[in-house]
C-alpha cells in the first residue's frame, strides 16, 4: 500500500484513495496509454484535484506501482535465497508469470525502454543482476539448460505481457500453466537441441539502466 499522508483532510485523502484506486484499475487492465483525464473520471474527481494529488503522471504511476516492485522484489529476494537454485529460479518464473497477468500495466513498466522513473530503473537493474546470478547458481547445479541466457527469461517476461492484456479470468491458472511450460523448456536435458542465439534483450535493458543510473549520481 502506499504509504499514509497524515497531514490530509479526511475528505482529501478519501479523494487520493480513490484516485490510487482507478489508476490501479486501469492500468492493470489496460496498460500505460491511460490519460490522466480517464483516471480522474473513473476516481469520480476532477482532473484538478487529480493533479493537486499527483502534479505529474509519473508520480501516479510510482505510487500505483509501489506494492508490485515490493511483490516483484520479494519474490526475487526469496527465490535467491532458496539453497537449491533450480527450485528458487522455478519459483521465481512461475510466482513472477502469476504477479505479471493480474497487471499489464505493470509489464509494460518493466519492461520499457525508458520507464521514467528512478524507482523503476533502479528496480529492475537489481532484479536482472540478482537474476542472472540465480541462473549461473542453477546452471552450476547441472538443473538448468547450458545455453540458457537471460535474454531466455526476458522472452518469457514479454511473452507473459499477453497473458495480462487477454484478462482472461482463468488468468492465475493459465499463467502457472504457462510458466510450468517454460520450466520444462528451461529444464537440462540429455535430449535438449541447441537454442538459436541469444537477441541481447536483457543486455540491452541492463546497458540503459546502468547508463540511466550513472547519469543520476
Amino acid at each position: 500500500m502506499a504509504e499514509p499522508l497524515p497531514h490530509l483532510r479526511s475528505d482529501a485523502r478519501g479523494n487520493r484513495d480513490r484516485i490510487l484506486e482507478a489508476g490501479r484499475e486501469l492500468f492493470a487492465e489496460r496498460g500505460l496509454d491511460v490519460t490522466m483525464r480517464e483516471v480522474a473520471r473513473r476516481a469520480g474527481v476532477g482532473p484538478a484535484t487529480l493533479y493537486r494529488r499527483f502534479p505529474a503522471r509519473q508520480m501516479l504511476l510510482d505510487a500505483v506501482f509501489a506494492d508490485e516492485l515490493r511483490a516483484c522484489r520479494g519474490i526475487v529476494e526469496e527465490g535467491c535465497a532458496d539453497p537449491d537454485p533450480w527450485r528458487g529460479f522455478c519459483s521465481v518464473v512461475e510466482r513472477i508469470s502469476v504477479l505479471n497477468v493480474g497487471n499489464q500495466g505493470f509489464v509494460d513498466a518493466f519492461m520499457a525502454e525508458n520507464p521514467g522513473s528512478d524507482s523503476f530503473t533502479e528496480h529492475r537493474a537489481a532484479m536482472l543482476s540478482m537474476l542472472a546470478r540465480l541462473a549461473r547458481r542453477a546452471q552450476d547445479a547441472g538443473r538448468l539448460r547450458a545455453d540458457f541466457v537471460l535474454d531466455d527469461l526476458v522472452i518469457v517476461l514479454l511473452a507473459g505481457r499477453g497473458l495480462a492484456a487477454s484478462r482472461s479470468a482463468r488468468g492465475v491458472a493459465v499463467a502457472r500453466r504457462f510458466a510450468a511450460l517454460a520450466i520444462e523448456a528451461f529444464r537440462a536435458s540429455d535430449t535438449n537441441r541447441p537454442l538459436p542465439r541469444g537477441a541481447a534483450v536483457a543486455a540491452h535493458l541492463m546497458r540503459l539502466d546502468g547508463g540511466r543510473l550513472a547519469g543520476s549520481r
